[in-house]
């Protein structure tokens, strides 16, 4: 099995949207590993590993869907790789 990873950081219009709530509760329904987080500069981050179909569908859900109320105003993925095992054994917020 082909096991992916990246790194995620997002830049919204509008806080408060319970952005990091939403993204773990997909990554466990999909069954990917990883974490996310705010920064200080208002944007969110983090980083998903997991099987690359699973990794693909997180990502599509990253950038096209999100919360119910978040308006995302600009997404970057960074480091895309393959990697040979999984660094994380689920997926949390980070404080």
């Amino acid at each position: 099995m082909l096991t992916r990873y990246f790194d995620f950081l997002f830049f919204f219009l509008f806080l408060g949207v319970c952005f990091r709530m939403y993204t773990e509760q997909e990554a466990k329904k999909l069954g990917v590993v990883g974490w996310v987080k705010n920064t200080s500069q208002g944007t969110v981050t983090g980083q998903v590993q997991g099987p690359e179909e699973k990794v693909n569908k997180m990502k599509s859900w990253l950038s096209k869907v999100g919360s119910p109320s978040s308006r995302i105003d600009k997404t970057n993925f960074s480091n895309e790789k393959e990697i040979s095992k999984l660094d994380f054994s689920d997926f949390n917020t980070r404080y």
